[in-house]
């Protein structure tokens, strides 16, 4: 009996995040079209409402989407145990080849995971460790070279870092025969040894190209363990959802593909985010692809704001390269037309970060217009909050509302899966804290602009170097926050507390890049 109300109670809290994303879009979409109405006509406010429909319209979309994944994530398990009734043991193993790309990484750090590597569970007749150096420095090189020769790794050194991760595997590729590559980034620790037969298995159906785990970092400070809950939001829900639909991405590491389906494809595409690129390609060849939820290695836990920018920078710059190749080779009006969810799912994948970048400054600055225009939003005071009566003034709250339940799904997502709140508040802040780094990528991949990332990196113990550092790189940030908090400021002057909160609470939020720089490096 315990037992049924316990199973009652998750299934009815795992219905509370999908609830607010309803309401999100809801409250959202019906402040868009109160605005349109209220601006009576004007060319300018009209103009203003129907941008700001759009940008809910695209927020609609997100949200429910991100609904529709988080309940599809909820039947993987079902999926999974039919999946495993289905599957037989391997007969025969075939040959594997271990791939570890490196490029400029801290050799002890590397020697250590490779030693790892080497205790994994599998017939040593049938496995080939591959380290794949493209490290710049030569000291870093002629350290691992001799670890290499020690250890009985294959030892591969480009000179000339062409075509980056992915040039690395493909150059392998030539030197390789296995039947199957398991691909491991230089700071994965191997946690499970079990980790090619468990998978291996699954390559019996022949349609299968690859098999991606879920990727998770190690524990570390609080900071570092809220970073990890960015990944972690995408394999717990986003790619058990996708796999339902045979687009679960390769995430680069902690995976398995079929060799003769790379060589099919082509190898890898060439780009910074090779992996996503190939898992395209591979879906356009009709390929199968499998999401396992288990974490068989613990990458190395990201302690620094810096380190968090450079990823998001190269996510976003790749994701963006992403959208127009797709747009090309495999959407609706590609040369390949897939199906309809997996046009969905692909353009979300290129798109989402965007959104929660581009997206973020386009939102606030149609707020302020919003916030000085000709609309007739109603001038609140403290006495009217209290005393919900107008029109103007309800829809003014729920605009608030709009915002409040922005902040609530992360919230309460991270408090039912994660078990923080404060996590879920952190994972908010640091989505407004990169906006402007990610569009900054993002504008860099349009205009095809190198993909290093323009940030200055200068140490310092002092406290002011390190403001001197924060402010160097969160200039834009700083100068964007700074006019909306006087903006905001000047909104309460004229007695519109609303706009004034508005602003100033999204002031708040932008400045926040500049502190993440300071506080953590």
């Amino acid at each position: 009996m315990l037992a049924d109300s316990m199973e009652l109670l998750d299934r009815a809290l795992s219905m509370v995040p999908i609830v607010f994303f309803i309401l999100l879009t809801i409250a959202g979409m019906t402040f868009a079209l109160y605005l349109l109405y209220s601006s009576s006509g004007s060319a300018y406010g009209s103009s203003l409402s129907v941008l700001f429909l759009v940008l809910a319209s695209v927020s609609g979309f997100f949200n429910i989407f991100a609904s529709y994944s988080y309940y599809r994530s909820s039947l993987y398990d079902k999926y999974m145990e039919n999946l495993e009734r289905g599957t037989k043991e391997l007969a025969a193993l075939p040959t594997v080849a271990i791939a570890i790309p490196v490029y400029n990484e801290d050799p002890g750090m590397v020697k250590k995971n490779l030693q790892r590597m080497k205790e994994i569970d599998y017939p040593s007749s049938k496995l080939s460790f591959y380290l794949l150096d493209d490290s710049t420095d030569k000291e870093t090189s002629k350290e691992l070279k001799a670890f290499a020769s020690k250890n009985g790794y294959a030892y591969i050194h480009r000179r000339v870092r062409k075509g980056f991760k992915a040039g690395a595997l493909n150059n392998m590729l030539k030197q390789s025969k296995e039947d199957f590559i398991a691909i491991f980034d230089s700071d994965e620790h191997l946690k499970d040894k079990g980790f090619l037969k468990d998978l291996l298995k699954y390559f019996q159906d022949e349609s299968v190209s690859y098999i991606q785990t879920e990727k998770r970092y190690s524990k570390g400070t609080f900071f570092s363990d809220t970073v990890d809950l960015f990944d972690a939001f995408f394999f717990k829900f986003i790619q058990p959802s996708r796999a339902l639909n045979n687009t679960a991405i390769f995430a680069g590491s902690c995976g398995i593909i079929r060799r003769s389906a790379l060589d099919r494809i082509g190898g890898f595409p060439e780009y910074i985010v090779e992996d996503t690129f190939f898992s395209l390609e591979s879906d356009m060849h009709k390929y199968k692809s499998l999401y396992i939820p288990k974490v068989y290695a613990l990458g190395r836990p990201i302690k620094t704001f810096t380190e968090l920018v450079k990823q998001q920078w190269r996510y976003n710059y790749g994701d963006t390269q992403f959208l127009g190749y797709f747009l090309k080779r495999g959407s609706f009006f590609g040369k390949k037309p897939m199906s309809a969810m997996s046009n969905i799912d692909y353009i979300t994948h290129g798109f989402g970060l965007n959104y929660i970048s581009t997206f973020l400054i386009f939102f606030t600055i149609v707020s302020v217009l919003i916030v000085f225009s000709s609309v007739p939003l109603a001038k609140i005071t403290l006495e009217q909050i209290a005393q919900v009566r107008s029109l103007t003034t309800t829809m003014e709250i729920l605009g608030f509302g709009t915002f409040a339940l922005s902040l609530i799904a992360p919230v309460i997502l991270t408090k039912i899966h994660f078990k923080s709140i404060r996590k879920g508040f952190m994972v908010f802040i640091l989505n407004f804290a990169l906006a402007f780094i990610r569009a900054k990528a993002a504008l860099s991949a349009v205009l095809n602009l190198s993909p290093s990332m323009p940030w200055h990196t200068g140490t310092g113990d002092g406290t002011n170097r390190k403001m001197g550092i924060a402010l160097r790189n969160s200039l834009s940030e700083v100068l964007f926050s700074s006019s909306l908090f006087v903006l905001g400021m000047f909104a309460f002057t004229i007695h519109d507390l609303s706009g004034a909160l508005w602003l100033l609470w999204y002031a708040f939020l932008y400045i926040s890049t500049f502190y993440f720089f300071y506080k953590y490096g």
